[in-house]
């Protein structure tokens, strides 16, 4: 099957409906936790964010519950019964488009991100589809492409990982990531024993634009 990475959230659609138990996350707060990573990792206010794989709009509303008012949210999912949740929710200042980003690529496009943001999304892909999204993902914003995925480099008492899940390749992603930009940031921290891992890249011409964006954040943080 082509989709296959899509079939397991069918699956838990059709056993759940479209709830938090059809994202396929463990738990609402390891969720949150990868959507907090983002946040410290990129500043999103302002940005017209782009959500590959978006489920029912959760990382947008996490951002508006922190007070994060990003300027432009499209959502994207491969399956249309979710994003008809996602709409009923009416989340401020957001769209969300049903399709398939492998498939179709071109839907990244929607919107003219500044960010793309892939949170969970790689988890059912093998690596050569992996590889195909963030490629298109990384063609299709003009800022910054930020993602999650199931690290390789964990430790041994991490969590085991089975069928729909996939270990992607670590190091790999790495030097896939450091062969486009130089701006790179990666972190296996905030989880115990390395479970996952977070990796942003910045488009080099942005370089400058970010180091204002933290300078004049520490400002602020700092009451200046």
């Amino acid at each position: 099957m082509k989709d296959a990475y899509l079939e397991p959230y069918r699956d838990a659609i059709d056993a759940h409906g479209p709830t938090f138990a059809s994202t396929l996350w463990a738990s609402e707060r390891t969720q949150k936790v990868r959507f907090e990573v983002f946040t410290q990792m990129l500043f999103l206010a302002g940005k017209r964010v782009l959500d590959a794989g978006c489920s029912r709009g959760d990382l947008a509303s996490f951002l508006v519950d922190r007070d994060i008012a990003y300027g432009h949210y499209v959502g994207v999912d491969g399956l249309p019964g979710i994003i008809e949740e996602a709409r009923r929710l009416n989340i401020p200042r957001a769209e969300f488009h049903a399709g398939d980003l492998v498939a179709d690529p071109s839907l990244l496009a929607i919107g003219s991100p500044q960010v793309v943001t892939i949170s969970g999304t790689l988890n059912t892909m093998d690596e050569s589809t992996s590889m195909r999204l963030l490629a298109a993902a990384w063609g299709a914003t003009s800022e910054a492409l930020i993602f999650n995925f199931l690290s390789d480099r964990c430790g041994p008492r991490a969590t085991p990982q089975a069928y729909p899940a996939h270990r992607l390749p670590t190091m790999k992603l790495l030097d896939w990531a450091f062969t486009r930009t130089p701006d790179v940031q990666f972190r296996q921290d905030y989880f115990l024993h390395g479970h996952d891992a977070t990796i942003l890249m910045r488009k080099a011409e942005q370089k400058n634009h970010a180091g204002e964006e933290i300078a004049e954040n520490t400002k602020q943080d700092r009451g200046h």
